[in-house]
């Protein structure tokens, strides 16, 4: 058990969101108990959330003893039965992050365990690369570029309508111990722009161990920027140990 920060606020710089389709078949298979794949006209949403945090800290604390960091995420869209009510959020595997102090208190002082990882980022007013490579040597690289105009061959057709999707599901669960552990995050405003991404590449969605050829591909990316926000800890979800 750890000491759980009731809210935790701050502002997030730069956030990409970069989203793949999948088949609910090979999702379903690394998804535990009570999670199951949220579907998109038939298809498993997953995607690496990369957020850029500046001033964060515990709510009610001055913004100099804020914190700044980089950070990864390898999320799937899902959804699960609460209190017999249907939830909606994201279940994620693993967090990455360029500060040592969240390797140290994630899991303990606020919710998910984070591997430490080396961060290069490189960004101009239009253009964002950002690789990185984990203690265990996780790597992801992106390349992307700001334009006016959302991917033509998206499944989800408008940027409307991803927007809504991931607006909607603004719940994420990681998994600690014996226990699924959950933020919320609130924001003042919604914003989004879409990106053009030039290169990808993911060692965790590349593992054909995971998703067999053909099983998973890159769909679309979304950019939010300078967003005034908050993070909600959450109650945590026992994990099931009657499932096999």
């Amino acid at each position: 058990m750890y000491l759980r920060l009731p809210t935790i606020q701050g502002i997030i710089e730069r956030r990409l969101l970069i989203n793949f389709v999948a088949e609910p078949e090979y999702v379903q298979q690394i998804l535990p108990a009570p999670f199951r794949p949220k579907l998109y006209k038939g298809k498993s949403i997953a995607g690496i959330c990369l957020i850029r945090f500046k001033q964060l800290r515990p709510k009610g604390f001055p913004e100099f003893l804020g914190i700044s960091s980089e950070n990864g995420a390898h999320r799937i869209a899902v959804e699960w039965e609460e209190k017999g009510r249907m939830q909606q959020g994201v279940y994620i595997p693993r967090r990455d992050t360029s500060l040592k102090l969240n390797t140290l208190l994630g899991g303990r002082l606020f919710p998910g365990k984070h591997y430490l990882a080396k961060f290069n980022v490189v960004t101009d007013q239009d253009h964002y690369h950002i690789d990185f490579t984990s203690s265990d040597q996780m790597h992801l690289a992106i390349d992307a570029r700001k334009t006016d105009q959302f991917a033509t061959d998206s499944i989800f057709e408008t940027l409307a309508n991803v927007s809504a999707f991931f607006e909607q599901g603004s719940i994420g669960y990681s998994p600690n111990g014996d226990c699924y552990e959950g933020l919320q995050l609130q924001t003042r405003q919604w914003q989004v722009q879409p990106l053009k991404v030039e290169r990808i590449r993911s060692a965790f969605f590349e593992d054909r161990n995971i998703f067999p050829e053909g099983s998973i591909q890159f769909d679309n990316a979304i950019l939010m920027e300078n967003i005034v926000h908050e993070w909600k800890v959450l109650p945590p979800i026992r994990k099931d140990t009657s499932r096999s």
